[in-house]
């Protein structure tokens, strides 16, 4: 992965988008059976905001893995999932319980997304889904049109899940704050997640994911047991030593297609120092690290957290940092 930022994208002025949004009232409003005047009252409250822009044209996960991983496996946050952890122990390990995944995956969890619940995030998510949804930047490369197209699609529907939501949860959702991306509470679901693996976790009939950790902790775990397809017990990943003449992996981008094996990535000379079953499906991925090429081996589990953010750097950052809360040395320094 380069070592630079690429440029910001440029922020073009605001298309007319009377159409797009005379269309997505009525869409919506035919979608989840709420009045279109309902939902004009809302938009016309939503303002498109510039600073969200320029966030969303600025990822953290262009950095690479030796300027990403400080970000988050830092003492300060090591040392506040362990008090988070201990403090919310019972509820965490009732989740676990439950759902197989592991209490201190989920700790690392919502300590990546809003470091224990400290930074929820201030942005009110009308306007970041409404921004995303009509404005989202535009880089100006002919070859990138389809994807911004597509993400700006995403972030269209999620702002219609958004109405849904707030119909099912009795949400005022003018009044709801997040990330500049439109993902809220703890564990930063966004509207489509939220409606779809949110539970209610102590049985009081709501699933409140922005004050009740009960709720929290099974969501989340719910979240990766559903849609990541967590195997209880299994791995996430494990370091791996290159043999001097073993040739390049190629595994570019962010998708993590489990092609291979232990003892296949051995042949290709790719070995761990940990054994596990020879049919565990498995692949390669590298990472530039402070000292170099770091090579890991990642099974289903590390998937599974690609299925909450995509990129291979989140998914380590969450796996080490949920290590290192529980006293592990994860490695990748």
């Amino acid at each position: 992965m380069p070592a630079t930022v690429p440029p910001v994208a440029t922020v073009t002025p605001v298309r007319d988008i009377s159409a797009a949004r005379a269309e997505f009232v009525r869409s919506t409003a035919q979608r989840f059976n709420i009045p279109a005047a309902d939902i004009e009252a809302v938009l016309a409250r939503a303002q498109i905001r510039e600073p969200i822009i320029k966030a969303m044209a600025r990822p953290a996960e262009a950095k690479p893995w030796r300027d990403y991983r400080p970000i988050f496996i830092q003492q300060a946050r090591i040392d506040g999932g362990r008090a988070f952890l201990e403090k919310n122990r019972e509820a965490l390990q009732r989740a676990e319980d439950k759902y197989g995944v592991p209490k201190e995956i989920i700790t690392a969890i919502l300590g990546v997304e809003t470091s224990y619940g400290g930074n929820k995030g201030s942005y009110l998510v009308i306007d970041a889904l409404y921004t995303l949804a009509f404005a989202y930047p535009r880089s100006g490369n002919p070859e990138k049109v389809a994807y911004e197209d597509k993400r700006e699609a995403f972030f269209r529907d999620e702002l219609a899940q958004l109405f849904a939501l707030g119909k099912e949860e009795g949400f005022d959702i003018t009044t709801l704050k997040g990330s500049y991306a439109g993902a809220m509470g703890y564990g930063q679901f966004m509207p489509s997640s939220y409606r779809q693996y949110a539970v209610d976790g102590d049985g009081d009939g709501k699933r409140d994911l922005f004050n009740d950790l009960d709720d929290v902790f099974a969501s989340v775990a719910n979240y990766f047991a559903q849609k990541g397809k967590w195997q209880r017990g299994g791995p996430v990943m494990q370091p791996a030593l290159r043999d001097a003449s073993a040739a390049d992996f190629a595994n570019p981008g962010n998708a993590v297609n489990l092609d291979q094996t232990l003892p296949g990535l051995s042949q290709l000379g790719y070995r761990t120092t940990n054994t596990g079953d020879a049919a565990t499906p498995a692949t390669l991925i590298t990472l530039d690290g402070k000292a170099g090429p770091e090579y890991w081996v990642v099974f289903n589990n590390f998937k599974a957290i690609t299925t909450y953010n995509i990129s291979r750097l989140y998914a380590t950052a969450v796996y080490q940092l949920a290590e290192a809360i529980g006293g592990h040395e994860a490695g990748g320094a």
